[in-house]
């Protein structure tokens, strides 16, 4: 099972970035997929999460507005378009997939795979 997270990159305050989160190895339209992320001395901290058909969707309260998640279960892609970025939202981002659910999609602990992370820098 792989998890490949790309799209990361060097943006000014108030750009967009686009990532995107692809799986293999796994019947990834059964698993719902979350993204976390964690700054430089910081813990992990949830994003944003989607259920396995996109009717239930979830963001933190220090992304909702600006960020929205979705997916392409034909390409095994989860897509999560980040806009209005902030200097905030520095840090590696991941993603992650568990089927069945176990719990509160927020909680990291509830995840079976886990990708590598993409690096995402918002300048000043």
């Amino acid at each position: 099972v792989q998890l490949q997270a790309s799209g990361g990159g060097l943006v000014q305050t108030g750009g967009s970035l686009r990532l995107s989160c692809v799986g293999s190895g796994l019947t990834f339209s059964n698993y719902a997929v979350g993204w976390f992320r964690q700054a430089p001395g910081k813990d992990r901290e949830f994003v944003a999460a989607i259920n396995w058909n996109s009717a239930s969707t979830y963001l933190a309260d220090s992304v909702r507005g600006r960020f929205t998640i979705s997916r392409d279960n034909a390409k095994n892609t989860v897509y999560l378009q980040m806009n209005s970025l902030k200097p905030d939202d520095t840090g590696a981002y991941f993603c992650a997939a568990v089927w069945p659910p176990k719990g509160w999609l927020g909680y990291a602990h509830v995840y079976d795979y886990w990708g590598q992370g993409t690096l995402v820098t918002v300048s000043s």
